[in-house]
């Protein structure tokens, strides 16, 4: 039996497993298995690998994109780059670290992009934002991150005004909030200075859309969930595990 699994905390929201067992159904796939490990601290992964000698694979969620990176032994270039990992490869005991967030946000990103869509706002700090930034800077669009707490590099959404959002016409929320069962949260941004000439993406898949994406359409704008980006990233997981 091969073994391969999600790692994080919570995972009550998680699309890995159910999307793995039908693909491994689908495709006649034997002899597989996709299992959810949720782990209270990054410290337990050591005790899990033991516990499942048979596991090849691994992909990693919140909160562990970066705390994981320590327990690697080998990183990818994109990995080292990025700062932030979500899929693990284990072979002869070693783990391999990739991200296959940067494929999967930027095939999805990219074809819904019009020229205007030149600077974004970046909602969220964490290991999923760090692959949204990466892709940004290969796509040569300017950025501001946006985080709860104020710092050099970032602003605080009590900033965000009418202007701010004017110069920003691709907003992406690389936070969990509006995610399954919080449904109606959402990002606090001053909604209606947004236009038709806004893009919002959402990283959060469910519920489909989220209320950030609900706000966004009422006032014109073009939107996108998480579930393409998902499905792509676990595809290329699973070329990772195999190759």
């Amino acid at each position: 039996m091969k073994l391969f699994g999600l790692i994080g905390y919570p995972l009550s929201h998680s699309f890995s497993r159910k999307y793995f067992t039908e693909k491994f159904e689908r495709e006649g796939i034997a002899e597989h298995e996709y299992l959810l490990f949720p782990i209270a601290q990054i410290d337990e992964l050591k005790k899990l690998l033991l516990d499942h000698p048979g596991l090849k694979g691994l992909n990693v969620t919140i909160p562990y994109k970066e705390q994981v990176i320590p327990f690697l032994d080998e990183l990818s270039p994109v990995v080292e780059q990025v700062g932030a990992c979500n899929c693990i490869k284990i072979e002869e005991g070693r783990l391999l670290g990739y991200n296959t967030d940067v494929i999967g946000f930027k095939q999805t990103l990219a074809p819904h992009l019009k020229p205007h869509h030149n600077k974004a706002l970046v909602l969220g700090t964490g290991g999923a934002a760090k692959a949204v930034y990466h892709v940004l800077q290969e796509l040569k669009i300017d950025y501001t991150m946006v985080s709860r707490t104020p710092s050099e590099k970032t602003i605080t959404y009590e900033m965000i005004d009418k202007k701010v959002i004017e110069e920003h016409t691709l907003i992406i929320n690389t936070t969990p909030l509006g995610m399954h069962p919080h449904v109606d949260s959402a990002p606090p941004l001053p909604y209606a200075y947004l236009s038709a000439a806004h893009y919002l993406y959402d990283l959060v898949y469910n519920p489909d859309p989220t209320l950030f994406l609900k706000k966004g359409k009422e006032m014109g704008a073009a939107t996108e969930n998480g579930s393409a980006m998902l499905v792509i990233q676990a595809e290329a997981s699973w070329k990772i595990w195999n190759a």
